[in-house]
């Protein structure tokens, strides 16, 4: 199948596209997002067959973004020349900060040095633009207090930086699959982007938010309706799945040649052998997008920068034992929500089993036990354990945790008692294997094994990101060198201030995948990246205005 691609002058004959339906419409969304955004004007778009190797690019975007939930919907925001300043009358409550602020009052947050107004702060990431952009919009947070933002927000056209923000479904990513009826552990007001209150969606959309936690479709429709409010639609294309991010090169002795002219002629590139010493150059982004048929329409971008913001729910955490690929071990809670919902479990007299210790397993026994279905729930760590998520919740905002965390402390499972009719705790427990029988095999810290029979089992211990179409899966680009992407052990290693990889140049990684998990600090991912493409972007300018240069990509 032909594949639609932005280098215009690579593609020999043009080819008639095999269903103008799908694929004319992904052509013509992307022309006019091009014509749109580069002030070009542009009849067509030829087309290049998967095989070919493309030389120098004629149309080559600044960035593209990969993954479309809030991470993905704010550096939008961002690179659309949205920019924030201090408010004439805010006070910071940091008055070290605060005296800070005020010595650029002049100037754009994006347009200071982030590592001087970072400096000292402290806050619950790692990362510290991401705790100067919290306590900015949510001063003291932490403390308690519910003071507003000391920002205020200017559209500035001239700063808008051309970009496309790709996501396997609508904008909100991963929120709009998670489980609906449960609440969000963050407050709304901090799952909140900047420039529209969550309190002010919810008054428009007449919701009535009851408390300060809400549930998850209440967060994805608010970031749905944030893109379009806030103008960012034409910077999204839905349903578009990525297969592959890889560089391009170019030989060191090959002219820069300027994206700005229309006749330049293509050279490819030679790629054998002791022909050339190579460079980097621009990234090629391949994928498909799903047509309304169901059919994949495949397409091919060019990028200057791509900014990976796919956050950490695309592969969930399995514990690599015997039997776990059986159909009755899950491991999601969409899954374990759909078989209730159709009624797979009613009436069956032996317990669900739940593997893990989180907020998500946790979330998966108030399921069962508000279904009255029986639990046993086996996990890893001591009740005691400091590090269990439930000692970091005060009882009175979290009372359903608590609950379930009384029932892992005092419905605990000993080696002379039998099953609890409704629930079961097994602390310090692995799982061995499961049976096809539907039997599972646990076995304590002491080393004694048991046999337990379960109707379904739930395995519920996290996730990762799954990037897969990176080279290695990105196992080059984390802490670790060679060992997966996770969001606690092995985030993405970054340069705390800008958020471009520290092992990959002009590749930028924001939200979970820099071990940002909260909405609240991811932002501060999309300040970090906007600031040093804004930067880049000026001096690239100026050397076109100069005459110097100005080509695309990596010089």
């Amino acid at each position: 199948m032909p594949v639609w691609c932005c280098r215009c002058s690579l593609a020999g004959p043009v080819r008639n596209y095999s269903s103008p339906e799908t694929e004319g419409q992904l052509l013509n969304s992307f022309v006019q997002y091009f014509g749109d955004s580069l002030g070009r004007k542009i009849k067509r778009m030829p087309l290049i067959e998967e095989t070919v190797l493309p030389g120098d690019s004629l149309l080559t975007l600044p960035v593209v973004i990969i993954g479309n939930g809030p991470s993905g919907i704010c550096l939008s925001y961002l690179l659309s020349g949205y920019r924030p300043y201090l408010s004439p009358e805010a006070v910071h409550p940091n008055p070290i900060l605060h005296t800070k602020l005020e010595e650029a009052r002049h100037l754009s947050i994006v347009d200071q040095d982030l590592e001087y107004l970072s400096e000292g702060l402290e806050g619950r990431s790692s990362n510290p633009v991401a705790v100067l952009f919290d306590t900015l919009l949510h001063p003291d947070a932490d403390f308690g207090y519910d003071y507003p933002p000391v920002l205020h927000w200017k559209l500035e056209q001239h700063n808008y930086i051309p970009h496309i923000v790709l996501g396997k479904g609508p904008p909100g990513g991963a929120w709009h699959s998670m489980e609906g009826s449960m609440l969000t552990i963050s407050f709304g007001d901090w799952m909140e982007l900047p420039g529209l209150t969550f309190k002010e969606w919810a008054a428009s959309k007449r919701r009535n938010i009851k408390s300060d936690r809400v549930m998850p479709e209440e967060i994805a429709c608010y970031y749905k309706h944030y893109v379009k409010v806030m103008g960012l639609q034409k910077n999204f294309r839905d349903n578009v799945y990525i297969t592959s991010v890889s560089r391009l090169y170019r030989g060191e002795d090959d002219e820069d040649r300027s994206q700005l002219s229309e006749d330049i002629s293509t050279q490819h590139l030679e790629m054998e052998d002791g022909q050339k010493s190579l460079i980097k150059r621009n990234w090629e982004v391949r994928g498909y997008q799903r047509a309304t048929d169901g059919s994949h329409v495949p397409f091919c971008l060019f990028a200057e920068n791509v900014a990976l913001a796919t956050g950490s729910f695309d592969s969930p955490g399995r514990l690599q034992v015997e039997g776990e690929d059986f159909p009755f071990v899950l491991h999601s809670m969409s899954d374990f929500g759909a078989a209730i919902s159709k009624g797979k479990l009613r009436g069956k007299a032996d317990p669900v089993l739940i593997v893990g210790a989180g907020l998500t397993a946790a979330d998966a026994v108030l399921c069962a036990y508000n279904n009255n279905i029986p639990v046993i729930h086996v996990f890893r760590r001591r009740v005691t354990d400091t590090s269990l998520i439930f000692k970091q919740l005060p009882k009175k905002l979290y009372p359903e945790y608590h609950k379930v965390y009384h029932m892992m402390c005092t419905q605990s499972h000993t080696v002379d008692s039998n099953l609890h009719s409704a629930y079961t705790s097994f602390p310090e427990h692995n799982v061995l294997s499961f049976k096809p029988e539907m039997k599972c095999v646990l076995q304590s810290a002491s080393g004694l094994k048991k046999i337990l029979k379960f109707s379904v089992a739930l395995v519920l211990i996290g996730s990762h990101p799954n990037l897969f179409f990176l080279k290695d899966q990105g196992h080059s680009i984390g802490h670790h060198s060679n060992q997966p992407i996770t969001c606690k052990g092995n985030p993405i290693e970054i340069d705390p201030y800008t958020y471009e990889c520290t092992k990959e140049a002009n590749l930028f990684a924001l939200g979970p995948l820099v071990g940002d998990n909260f909405v609240r600090f991811l932002k501060g991912g999309a300040l970090g990246i906007a600031r040093c493409l804004a930067i880049r972007q000026k001096k690239k300018r100026e050397l076109i205005e100069s005459g110097d240069g100005g080509g695309d990509g990596v010089p």
